[in-house]
């Protein structure tokens, strides 16, 4: 142990903490490692935060987040008191852990998904159970079922999942809400506006239902840091509890103009959300080409693997003439790529890139 070690906690000697994508100051890089929007926020965005950056900052902010709350509700046809908002969906997540999976029973998660998981376990000293895709990458809700539902403590997806993409059906959705009537199931949206559909609908229905999404994505705000819950009250009650034994005030009074700006400007959400879908198709299409295999994604990133070349090495290739993608070393995903979806130039450069590499 090394001296200074020695303030330390013995749980925090053991954490494994979570490792973000690269964030490097290059000029001219063409960053497709961290799954931001390659588009910069509606302009009604940035009008909203520079008007609340000129009165108000001296107070606190709302610490019930209200009128997001509210914008939120109405955009997806729930009750205002049916949302929590919290500083980014990592927090919204953690508190979530915190609520409601620390029963002493492991819970169910796939083996390959966002790793942030398994940190929150870690973190919190929660047992877990990774439950393995298939051999098409894909979560088969079945392998979630047990005899005995009591020995579970509750389970968590992204849909789409991370980093492969793939999506479920909401038919699968339930098939999993039925098979766990006991136990918080968590669907992480993270990537959902970009192809796949919301199971925010059916929260009426399964008491046992949480979902989180991130206006990171879809709405370009990853630096401004805004997530939410829709769940039923009580569940929305057990993270209000969370959240108020740990930061009353979790969003700033300029992440909560911005992030009702964002709501309000459908347009734009649309039109940006589009373009990278129209981006993402057209990317696979090349990529299959030059003999990539590609993951069917409904999310702003793609998975991929040459059958001839090593990833690491593709990863390297491409770092050399400036181009940064995401490749991550556990073993079922050690030959992958994963490719945040750019701008049509972006996009553009990435396969001359790896064209130049693969004849090379």
């Amino acid at each position: 142990m090394n001296p200074e070690e020695s303030f330390w906690s013995p749980a925090i000697r053991s954490l494994v903490p979570y490792v973000p994508g690269e964030q490097p100051k290059i000029p001219g890089l063409v960053k497709l490692n961290t799954n931001e929007n390659p588009y910069p926020p509606s302009p009604q965005v940035v009008q909203a935060i520079t008007a609340a950056a000129r009165q108000g900052l001296q107070l606190y902010p709302d610490p019930q987040a209200t009128a997001l709350r509210e914008v939120l509700a109405a955009h997806h046809g729930i009750a205002a008191g049916q949302v929590f908002a919290g500083n980014g969906s990592d927090e919204v997540l953690a508190h979530a852990f915190f609520a409601f999976f620390r029963h002493g029973r492991p819970l169910l998660m796939p083996d390959v998904t966002y790793s942030f998981y398994q940190v929150y376990c870690g973190l919190y000293g929660i047992a877990f159970e990774a439950v393995p895709l298939d051999e098409q990458m894909q979560i088969q809700v079945a392998d979630y079922a047990r005899a005995d539902p009591l020995a579970v403590g509750g389970v968590v997806i992204a849909n789409p999942n991370a980093p492969t993409g793939c999506a479920l059906p909401l038919a699968a959705i339930e098939q999993l809400l039925q098979s766990q009537p006991g136990r918080v199931v968590l669907v992480d949206e993270a990537y959902v506006d970009f192809g796949a559909d919301s199971a925010i609908g059916l929260i009426d229905r399964y008491p046992n239902l949480l979902v989180v999404q991130t206006l990171s994505k879809a709405r370009s705000l990853a630096g401004l840091r805004v997530g939410f819950a829709a769940g039923q009250r009580h569940l929305i009650a057990a993270l209000e509890r969370v959240k108020d034994s740990f930061n009353s005030y979790p969003l700033d009074r300029l992440a909560l103009a911005g992030a009702v700006a964002a709501y309000q400007d459908h347009a734009y959400f649309e039109q940006t959300r589009f373009a990278v879908m129209r981006s993402r198709e057209g990317l696979t299409l090349a990529l299959e080409d030059l003999g990539f295999e590609v993951l069917p994604s409904s999310a702003n990133f793609i998975l991929v693997r040459h059958p001839r070349r090593d990833a690491v090495l593709l990863a390297q290739a491409l770092r050399e003439r400036g181009i940064l993608v995401r490749h991550f070393g556990s073993p079922r995903v050690a030959q992958y790529l994963r490719i945040s979806v750019g701008t049509p130039p972006q996009c553009e450069a990435l396969v001359q890139a790896l064209g130049t590499i693969l004849v090379a």
